[in-house]
């Protein structure tokens, strides 16, 4: 017996249409996530850049307020030592203008060290290879000035090097003292340069040059040397090292013991500075403090820069003027 037929008239039924989704349509909701994600994500990082910036301004700000607030302590804050005690300033590096050394920086040290009614004596610490003879000049003029105003000794304490300029201030100090091994002396004057005539002759080069005033020119490296030139510069130098060594014989007086090489630029050891009546004595600042000035506490005079002016040197606020000053051709007594 066979199965009745189901088949409705007309052929089989075909099922209803269901559309598939398209592999667009299956991939936005994916990718609007993504986007979201990102979008989010961004406006984190946008939050916390301005986080950080807000950060850092309030940092700077701070800074900035510290060090205009330390420095108005430091400049309004030098106290008047009413106790007896010894005076130091100290000679450190070049003597030049806009140096630790210079004239002003200096003179300005002594004057408070002489003027304090506590100061028994000053102290000049010494530690230069020298510089020039106008800074030199100037300080040395300003002790006699000031130790004839007030009536106190000066005593130089050699350390290291008291060469040639600093020599020149130490001369105006009523004692000076060394270490065994300190190197002092070189009294005299010298001015440096170079030539390049050769060199420029060589490569070919053309020098150009227009003056007006026949001696404007003087001593130009890039042209040949003048012999009448070359003679008023060495009269020049030699003026003032008979300046240099007028001020040596007035400071040492009777205690120079002068030697053929005296005033030749040599130099010597301590021992043989005491020898030759350039030094007094061997010592120290403590030894001078003690058992000379007799007053132990020494208080410093000595200028410090402030905080505004070591972070100025520290990114370079000074290294124009260390340019300019490396171009100069100007006696140097060294």
């Amino acid at each position: 017996m066979s199965s009745p037929d189901t088949t409705p008239p007309g052929g089989p039924v075909e099922p209803p249409f269901e559309p598939r989704p398209t592999p667009a349509a299956s991939a936005k909701p994916a990718l609007e996530s993504s986007l979201e994600r990102v979008a989010m994500e961004m406006l984190r990082q946008q939050r916390n850049e301005r986080r950080w910036r807000v950060f850092f301004r309030l940092a700077w700000l701070g800074l900035v307020a510290a060090v205009l607030w330390l420095s108005f302590f430091q400049q309004g804050s030098a106290p008047t030592h009413s106790t007896p005690h010894t005076a130091l300033v100290e000679v450190r590096g070049e003597i030049a203008v806009d140096t630790e050394a210079s004239a002003e920086l200096l003179v300005g040290a002594l004057k408070s060290a002489f003027e304090d009614p506590g100061s028994q004596a000053i102290v000049l610490r010494i530690n230069s290879p020298g510089g020039s003879p106008v800074q030199s000049g100037i300080v040395n003029d300003e002790i006699r000035r000031l130790k004839a105003l007030h009536g106190k000794k000066v005593y130089a304490v050699v350390e290291e090097v008291c060469a040639s300029g600093a020599y020149y201030i130490a001369a105006a100090a009523d004692e000076i003292y060394v270490d065994k091994a300190s190197i002092v002396g070189s009294i005299g004057v010298l001015m440096d340069g170079f030539g390049f005539t050769g060199t420029m002759e060589k490569l070919g080069v053309e020098r150009r040059l227009l003056t007006a005033g026949s001696n404007k020119a003087m001593l130009d490296p890039f042209s040949p040397a003048n012999p009448q030139q070359t003679a008023m510069a060495q009269a020049m130098l030699d003026q003032i090292h008979q300046q240099f060594i007028t001020v040596v014989k007035q400071g040492r007086g009777e205690r120079l013991k002068e030697a053929p090489d005296t005033f030749s630029g040599l130099f010597w050891n301590g021992e043989e500075a005491v020898k030759l009546g350039l030094a007094d004595g061997l010592g120290n600042l403590d030894f001078v403090a003690r058992e000379i000035v007799k007053a132990e506490e020494v208080i410093d005079y000595t200028p410090q820069d402030n905080v505004a002016e070591r972070l100025a040197k520290r990114f370079g606020a000074s290294i124009g003027a260390g340019a300019v000053k490396a171009l100069r051709e100007l006696p140097v007594l060294k």
